[in-house]
């Protein structure tokens, strides 16, 4: 019976990753096909010629250059901005002790359950008002924090002895010295995985850039292919060989980091 479970267990999960893998399968498949096989009924799986020519083809339809630039110079200082607070405030809810901090608790976890789409046209009104619109500062600065990367990050923090930063004050180390030369270290694989996960959650970001620019020069990678489907028509085979461009990059950074992702969301107890 316990071996029947076992084999059970194993189609189910082969069976839901084939399930999961098909959309991304079958658009490699199409991006390499003709517009005649594309679009044929039945569906072909498999192209019968392969088609190079179409990722050429659809970089040419659309300003995709401009859009990758974009997109990774905003993803980039967004990460970066993000590491930065995430790191001061994840200290200081951790280490420090200071009035009303279960207070602020509190409303950081309450946070957590309000959706992006509820306050995103509050951040658009405001962004507005500031003549921002259209800019990289409106990108940029909404995501310059996550309240969702400090609970996180505290939650790691929480199995660093207490004693290390009072051991550190005893020798006369400032918290910035104590965060540098101690929490980072040893948090280093969990900001890894912050900063990664952030990066493709920029690198994925639709609604907001879709929201707050207006020019082509202003588009990030997803509205770019948004774009592409109106300015290529239903040259559906240059539109998979655009979305497989888009998503190589983030492809290439799971497969390269994948140990430290894994690393990073697994937390690990310190010894005292």
């Amino acid at each position: 019976m316990n071996k029947f479970l076992k084999v059970l267990g194993y189609i189910f999960i082969i069976l839901m990753a084939a399930i999961t893998l098909f959309p991304f399968i079958y658009m490699i498949s199409s991006s390499l096909m003709s517009f005649q096989e594309v679009t044929s009924i039945p569906p072909k799986f498999l192209p019968k010629t392969v088609q190079f020519t179409n990722y050429k083809d659809a970089l040419k339809v659309a300003p995709f250059g401009r859009y990758f630039l974009n997109t990774i110079f905003v993803t980039l200082i967004n990460t970066l901005g993000t590491l930065i607070t995430t790191t001061l405030a994840a200290f200081a809810l951790n280490f420090l002790k200071f009035k009303h901090k279960k207070a602020i608790e509190n409303i950081l976890l309450a946070l957590l359950m309000i959706p992006f789409e509820i306050i995103v046209f509050t951040n658009f009104r405001t962004i507005a008002k500031l003549s921002l619109l259209d800019t990289y500062l409106a990108l940029i600065l909404p995501f310059m924090a996550s309240v969702f990367y400090i609970i996180y990050l505290r939650q790691f923090l929480r199995s660093i002895p207490m004693d290390y930063y009072n051991a550190a004050k005893v020798d006369g180390a400032s918290d910035f010295e104590f965060i540098s030369r101690v929490m980072i270290p040893l948090s280093k694989s969990t900001l890894f995985t912050i900063g990664l996960l952030n990066f493709i959650t920029g690198w994925n970001s639709f609604l907001w850039p879709l929201l707050v620019t207006n020019s082509k020069n202003m588009r990030m990678i997803s509205n770019g292919l948004s774009a592409f489907a109106t300015e290529a028509g239903s040259y559906i085979h240059l539109q998979m060989a655009a979305s497989t461009i888009t998503i190589l990059p983030i492809l290439v950074l799971y497969f390269i980091f994948r140990k430290q992702i894994l690393k990073g969301v697994s937390y690990g107890g310190i010894k005292g």
